[in-house]
């Protein structure tokens, strides 16, 4: 079962795209200022171009444990306080590319 499909309007053919299983990583503070693999997508007949991040996305306080659900990325920044290690936590200037594996 794919993930995604899409279909052509010119000629009907439909069109994929699946989360590639195992694939998923984690972006941590290591990974602070570089791009990083997070997720490998098996693409037939469609190429991304562009990601737009929305809801739903969890993060992990690195020094506490504290886990925050369903963040919400659409203005590509999220900040929230910390209550168990007294600091603020958050994500900063998100950006996302496409790298093509063949």
């Amino acid at each position: 079962e794919n993930n995604y499909i899409a279909k052509c309007k010119l000629c009907g053919r439909e069109n994929c795209l699946d989360i590639v299983q195992g694939s998923n990583g984690k972006y941590t503070s290591d990974d602070q200022g570089s791009f990083k693999t997070i997720v490998t997508f098996d693409c037939r007949g469609i190429e991304p171009v562009e990601f737009s991040p929305s809801e739903g996305w969890i993060a992990k306080a690195e020094e506490s444990g504290k886990v925050f659900d369903n963040i919400n990325l659409t203005e590509k920044e999220w900040v929230e306080y910390d209550e168990k290690s007294q600091q603020s936590v958050g994500v900063y200037e998100f950006e996302s590319m496409f790298i093509s594996v063949k």
